[in-house]
């Protein structure tokens, strides 16, 4: 029988119905470690996730749920309220929010000569330009993704753009919001000696995507604010690592404008061929989680297959 190393301590986890939260969960549970999930979902939503809590149940561990709005601090001290009369102490807290806006910082501009390489080629071919677009566009759709270069450019919402509200938000809800978990966590005594908190960063921290700003900025603070954990709340026994994961299929993914190029992108790119998955990223964060990963303190960890290190694009 596997040993359950993490037996009878509890995983907080924000974002925790989908995505890296929910894969994170189902590793920990494997390793007997209890589940704390909040999540944002709407009822439908709600409902086809029950399955997977069910499958989470069936692995013996005590499993909280609830559907919340984690940035309320009057929800928060009340979901606290009730982990702390479980037995055990908080050995993960895992911050997953996905919650961001999503807008260009002004309106596009198409480049000049932008769409003469396709016209050349439809020409050169004997082919309508239309019919030929078209087609292109219809096969990258279906999934022929090594036809990323010549399918039409991603399109973008342009009835508005990025203020400072947007960012305030963003930057809120992706980033700073990690500081108010971890704080209250600390305040009430719930966490272990030896308790690991997780962000969750993207290659958006350094580089542009178009309608990525007010996430990237919010990578950039959560960045910022883990490193302050790390130093800080070191003497309590805490330690806070950042984990940069390559391009995964998660509803989070999905809702940034020009997915389908990047998920194109990222396969050209990574040494292996195929995206990072959430059962990767769950991998990574259950490693770091084990007793033997205590001095690794204040990093950002890249999970991404080696993605980020190659220049390759086929």
């Amino acid at each position: 029988m596997k040993e359950r190393i993490f037996e009878g301590s509890w995983a907080v986890i924000l974002g925790g119905s989908s995505g890296f939260g929910l894969a994170t969960a189902q590793k920990l549970a494997e390793n007997g470690m209890n589940l704390c999930l909040v999540h944002r979902d709407r009822r439908a939503a709600a409902r086809a996730v029950e399955p997977e809590f069910e499958k989470l149940r069936g692995l013996g561990v005590e499993l909280l749920t609830f559907n919340a709005d984690a940035l309320s601090p009057e929800k928060r001290s009340s979901i606290l309220d009730e982990l702390a009369r479980q037995p055990g102490r908080v050995r993960v807290l895992l911050h997953s929010i996905a919650f961001g806006n999503l807008k260009l910082i002004a309106a596009e501009k198409p480049r000049p000569g932008e769409s003469d390489a396709r016209s050349a080629l439809a020409e050169k071919l004997g082919i309508e330009a239309s019919a030929f677009n078209e087609a292109v566009d219809e096969l990258f759709a279906e999934g022929f993704h090594d036809l990323h270069p010549i399918a039409s450019a991603p399109r973008y919402p342009s009835g508005s753009f990025l203020d400072s509200d947007d960012f305030a938000r963003t930057i809120h809800c992706m980033g700073t919001s990690m500081l108010d978990w971890t704080q209250d966590l600390l305040e009430r005594g719930l966490f272990a000696d030896d308790a690991r908190v997780f962000g969750l960063t993207s290659e958006g921290n350094t580089v542009a995507w178009k309608g990525y700003a007010a996430v990237a900025a919010a990578k950039v603070a959560l960045e910022s604010v883990a490193r302050s954990i790390a130093v800080e709340m070191a003497p309590y026994g805490i330690r806070c690592n950042v984990i940069q994961a390559g391009v995964t299929e998660t509803p989070a993914l999905a809702a940034i404008p020009g997915s389908a190029h990047l998920k194109a992108q990222a396969r050209a790119r990574n040494p292996f061929g195929r995206l990072t998955s959430p059962r990767d990223v769950a991998n990574a964060i259950h490693l770091l989680s084990l007793e033997d990963a205590g001095w690794i303190n204040g990093e950002v960890i890249r999970v991404d297959g080696g993605e980020h290190i190659s220049g390759a694009t086929s």
